[in-house]
């Protein structure tokens, strides 16, 4: 049995998904781990294309609006058939892809969630998966699955590596010399000819493409061609070769060996490299000249680190909340740099306030937090100052200037880039190296078009925190602390706040004593998630109390309720459900606006949805009234209130919701109110993020024991 990470172990996984790329016809195969915490897709091995031109991919977050994330949230296969369909559902991915191409992620699952299974293919292949292609995918994720879960039984699990194992999917050709009679036919055709492997160097070149290129074979064989022929290197010449990688589809330009020749370079991709014919086109440019390199000396960026650029910043775009900026940063533009390590600061009354960091211990970020903005203990503050990046590529370099720096960290190479918006400073971020590290111009000049997209972003996530923390502490004030002991009655509650968005919401719950032997229970949800919704929620629920303690029945208290919200018009409408319990009696009094119906289980008989005849929900109709429905409060009647959050799933009807919820609340043999409460929570719609909060109030009488 072989330990994860051992040789065995990588060559049998790469081997299996080497075999289902053949046997499906893609032209790209990838397989993606999770990090231990789930919360990440580690790119673990690749095939197909080079490594560099999956870099943006490298780390995906589970919650990333990305194929390979959604079919790991949704456990399921997604399709993708072509760039136009995935500029549609996922234009992040396609700012960063711009070439044509259909794909397919699918979750790899076993005794664990693993990861998952990408695959590419070209443009021209059909709209829809076969079902022998799906079948191949489904059988791979099941193989892979298996061979990780074996794995996994004689060592820790597979841990996600720092950079993906690239495989490829031709060896045999790969790295040797074409033969003698393939190179005499190359040498014969008019022009000149040449081989790319997929990296984009050369591995093959006639005399006739040497002669037409201006540089001898020994010169150019194993080198990129826009490094070694400087009149090639612009970005758009590199995206061609990238487009045809990708595509696996033919590709043409015309480029100006200076200092006026013209020549046409025609691309032809296969699994093993790319095929280059290259004639002249003449003493003048076409009708549509090529792009020119500019005059200036800078060296343009790549086109690939372009991409990534653009990938980063619509996903700079996305961010909410502070933390979800150090997880940006942290998942896809350190790896994206190299980078091990982070820490990001915000200027806070003359300070430099620590927001976030990675890899780094916690008795270093003490030393670093609130330190003044003018210290010479770390060049954040200079640079902050100045609003100019600094880059030290070693200790050396930072111990001239900061001498006791490199002592605190023990880092080798530091880029401190200001983040600043209008000339107002907001805070730096510093991205640190374990070894010495080159920074070159191309590399400092993309840094620092990032640090302005972070400190936008930086910025919002800001005001969004403080916006989100005044909402928060409102509706936490406004939510009974504890619900009121009353005799016969046993009571639970749970409230759980959205996952996406602001972790706030309207909805509540109350329980109101009236007297001895009554109580009222009321549950309500405010429409929208922000400050007006958890205002308004105080309003209704200070409504429905006053109304209550002064002895109005169900019907008459959503009335008044009613009346005092289309009044003041705030514009949101709410949904409440009120129960007036009478213990003595023995009977319980519903009133509904609009609410979802509570469900009811007596012991020995079957769970179901209570129907409630329901008027307006309150805030719309002036003078609505409301019916009241009567039931008996039998010895262990259970009610359960619920808002929409616990039901609603995108596709599926509130009807059949609600009934799946009573199937499962009849199910659950929990005697203790508490253990059933938490789990009806987890009966929650799960596999994406949460928009809605849930409120949930259980109700059972204990009468007939006391």
């Amino acid at each position: 049995m072989t330990r994860p990470g051992d040789p065995a172990d990588t060559d049998v996984v790469g081997t299996a998904l080497v075999e289902t790329v053949r046997r499906t016809g893609a032209a790209v195969g990838a397989l993606y781990l999770l990090a231990p915490d789930e919360q990440v897709l580690c790119l673990d091995v690749l095939c197909g294309v080079p490594a560099g031109i999956a870099a943006p991919w490298r780390r995906v977050p589970v919650t990333a609006p990305a194929p390979i994330a959604e079919s790991v949230r949704q456990e399921r296969l997604v399709w993708v058939a072509s760039h136009e369909e995935l500029a549609r559902a996922y234009p992040r991915t396609a700012m960063a892809l711009p070439y044509p191409l259909a794909l397919a992620a699918a979750p790899v699952t076993g005794d664990r969630r693993w990861g998952a299974l990408l695959l590419m293919w070209p443009a021209t292949h059909p709209a829809h998966m076969t079902r022998r292609e799906q079948g191949h995918v489904a059988m791979t994720c099941r193989r892979l699955a298996r061979l990780l879960d074996l794995a996994a039984e004689s060592g820790p699990p597979r841990a996600c590596a720092d950079r993906p194992r690239v495989l490829a999917l031709e060896t045999a050709q790969r790295g040797t010399r074409p033969p003698l009679a393939a190179a005499d036919f190359a040498e014969r055709l008019p022009g000149g000819s040449c081989a790319l492997d997929l990296e984009g160097r050369f591995s093959f070149l006639t005399s006739g493409g040497a002669e037409l290129l201006g540089r001898s074979p020994s010169r150019l064989l194993g080198t990129l061609p826009w490094q070694s022929l400087p009149w090639l290197d612009d970005p758009v010449y590199e995206d061609r070769y990238r487009a045809a990688v990708i595509s696996r589809r033919p590709v043409s330009f015309t480029a100006c060996r200076p200092p006026d020749r013209w020549m046409e370079f025609h691309l032809y991709p296969d699994a093993s490299g790319i095929s280059v014919r290259i004639v002249p086109a003449g003493a003048q440019p076409p009708a549509a000249p090529a792009p020119r390199r500019p005059t200036a000396p800078a060296t343009p960026a790549r086109a690939g680190q372009l991409y990534q650029l653009m990938h980063l910043a619509a996903a700079l775009t996305e961010v909410v909340g502070v933390q979800d900026v150090v997880d940006l940063i942290a998942d896809q533009i350190m790896p994206a740099f190299g980078a091990q390590s982070l820490v990001l600061s915000v200027a806070e009354a003359g300070r430099l306030k620590i927001t976030g960091h990675r890899g780094y211990p916690a008795v270093v970020i003490e030393q670093l937090d609130g330190l003044p903005l003018d210290t010479t203990f770390t060049p954040a503050g200079q640079a902050l100052a100045t609003g100019i990046p600094s880059f030290f590529a070693e200790p050396s370099e930072m111990s001239r200037i900061y001498p006791d720096a490199p002592r605190v960290s023990g880092k080798q190479a530091w880029a401190f880039l200001p983040l600043i918006i209008s000339g107002r400073p907001v805070g730096c971020c510093v991205l640190t190296y374990d070894r010495s590290h080159a920074f070159s111009a191309e590399e400092r000049a993309v840094m620092t078009s990032l640090a302005g997209l972070i400190a936008q972003a930086l910025d919002r996530a800001r005001l969004y925190d403080a916006k989100q923390r005044l909402a928060h502490g409102l509706q936490q004030a406004l939510l009974p602390h504890s619900l009121p002991r009353i005799d016969g009655l046993d009571v639970a509650a749970r409230y759980a706040p959205a996952t996406h968005g602001m972790d706030i919401g309207g909805d509540f719950y109350d329980l109101i004593p009236l007297g001895d032997t009554a109580a009222a229970a009321v549950i309500g949800d405010v429409q929208g998630h922000n400050v007006e919704a958890a205002a308004l929620m105080g309003q209704v629920r200070t409504a429905v109390h006053a109304h209550a303690s002064l002895g109005a029945h169900p019907g008459q208290v959503l009335s008044r309720t009613n009346q005092l919200l289309t009044d003041l018009d705030p514009g949101l409408f709410t949904s409440c459900l009120y129960a007036h319990i009478d213990l003595g009696r023995g009977c319980v009094r519903l009133a509904n606006a609009g609410h979802p119906p509570p469900l009811l289980r007596q012991p020995g008989r079957r769970t179901r949805p209570l129907p409630v005849p329901a008027g307006p929900v309150l805030g719309i109709v002036p003078g609505a009234i409301y019916p009241v429905t009567d039931i008996p409060l039998t010895d262990g009647l259970t009610l359960a209130f619920y808002t929409d959050g616990l039901v609603e799933e995108p596709g599926v009807d509130l009807d059949v919701s609600i009934d799946r919820l009573a199937r499962h609340f009849e199910q659950s043999d929990d005697e203790d109110l508490d253990l059933l409460a938490d789990s009806l929570l987890r009966h929650a719609p799960t596999g994406r993020p949460r928009t809605d909060d849930i409120a949930l109030l259980l109700l059972r009488s204990r009468a007939a024991r006391e």
